[in-house]
């Protein structure tokens, strides 16, 4: 009898082991392949024009100053304004908390580095990548983007955007190496599948609010 159990229990506890990575390693690989074309280096993108902005990811400051990973998005970000990539900055990030305020670090960031501060726009909103290209287009009005983070980052911040009918090219953010960048792969690729469902049901992001002209003055985004 106890055999007969085990080896019932056997393709039960098969399946349940298989499904999770079929799933997970699916669902990255319609993320990962969907963007991958759309991804260049920041030194290809230079010669591109004609976009509504270049988007940074905000992913942490510390204290009045960006994060390693951070300074690397807003370096790309600041050279490929120069170069006349976009005419507008839109920083969005975590200001969920009086007391935590990734988007304007990101922006005294740019304006120390020569960005006008009209040309810098905050979303105070962007609670998470899925959220920020919810916003970017549905407040912002953002038709066109260079989307600028780090590549493990990447793949899904371009679908995410895609899904929004955002037309946008991925400018990949190098710079410092990090230690913990594998536990981010694997954190990444659980991420992938969560924002390929919420890209097919379209949950309503933590705030709206109203509309804001991204070809307008930034300075309206301030506080």
């Amino acid at each position: 009898m106890k055999i007969f159990v085990k080896k019932t229990l056997l393709p039960i506890v098969a399946v349940a082991l298989i499904v999770p990575i079929v799933l997970v390693t699916g669902a990255n690989a319609v993320v990962c392949f969907s963007s991958k074309s759309k991804m260049k280096s920041v030194e290809e993108c230079l010669g591109e024009s004609g976009y509504d902005c270049i988007l940074v990811l905000g992913c942490g400051v510390w204290g009045e100053d960006p994060s390693p990973l951070l300074s690397d998005r807003l370096d790309a970000a600041v050279a490929l304004y120069k170069a006349g990539a976009a005419p507008k900055l839109l920083m969005s990030g975590d200001h969920g908390r009086t007391d935590y305020d990734e988007v304007s670090v990101m922006r005294k960031y740019a304006m120390d580095r020569g960005v006008p501060s009209e040309d810098i726009f905050m979303d105070h909103a962007g609670f998470s990548t899925y959220e920020t290209m919810y916003r970017a287009k549905d407040i912002f009005g953002v038709e066109k983007a260079v989307v600028v983070t780090q590549k493990y980052h990447l793949y899904r911040a371009l679908y995410d955007a895609a899904s929004f009918d955002i037309e946008v090219i991925g400018a990949v953010a190098v710079g410092h190496t990090f230690e913990a960048q594998p536990v981010w792969e694997v954190r990444e690729a659980a991420a992938r599948v969560k924002d390929l469902v919420w890209c097919i049901f379209k949950p309503l992001p933590t705030y709206r609010g109203e509309k804001i002209d991204i070809t307008g003055n930034g300075e309206v985004t301030l506080g």
